[in-house]
């Protein structure tokens, strides 16, 4: 058995091949409605030749040390990312940080409008609550569509945690709707996370 190419990471539902090329190992399994092999954890993908003298010449796929790879969002945890995209409905972010931990790999996170605040959610405006470059924490929902995680600001501790202003300084927050600039005195709107308290 040995071992071939680079090492790349995949996440859960990930195609790993077709059952006719490949058989399933270790945290891979085969998907009998289409005959394809999946990832059912995040690791690493590795490829296992077969022996000379196996009558399946087929290479094994598995998954290994998906612990060692870094940190993975779950529902209910705390994750810092950063905002990408915002919209009417909607803002994309990069989750960076899951508790204390960075991640590796990259995670899509969305914030909709119902998960900014836990109050007046018909009256959020996304583009007064975040802009892109923002430090948000959030907590995970769940895993949404698109392999983007639903995110939520909703609690008073939750929000923007680091802005930078139209002049690139680092924005001091000044109430839970408000960041101010310390260069220009110019207050941007924020849904800004509560510091401490």
């Amino acid at each position: 058995m040995k071992e071939e190419g680079e090492r790349e990471v995949v996440t859960p539902g990930e195609v790993l091949g077709k059952a006719s090329d490949v058989r399933a190992g270790r945290g891979a399994y085969l998907a009998p409605h289409n005959n394809l092999v999946y990832a059912s954890l995040t690791g690493f993908r590795r490829a296992l030749s077969p022996s000379p003298d196996s009558p399946d010449q087929r290479p094994t796929v598995e998954i290994t040390d998906h612990k060692a790879h870094g940190a993975v969002p779950e529902p209910g945890s705390i994750v810092i990312a950063r905002v990408t995209k915002v919209m009417a409905k909607m803002a994309s972010a990069d989750i960076m940080c899951v508790g204390p931990k960075s991640v590796r790999e990259k995670f899509s996170g969305i914030i909709r409008q119902q998960d900014v605040r836990a109050t007046e959610i018909d009256k959020v405006d996304m583009h007064l609550s975040f802009r892109p470059g923002d430090i948000v924490k959030a907590i995970v929902l769940s895993l949404g569509d698109a392999r983007a995680y639903y995110l939520s600001t909703a609690k008073n501790e939750l929000g923007v945690v680091s802005a930078e202003s139209t002049a690139g300084a680092t924005m001091v927050p000044i109430s839970w709707t408000e960041m101010q600039c310390p260069l220009t005195a110019q207050i941007e709107h924020r849904k800004v996370a509560k510091i401490g308290g």
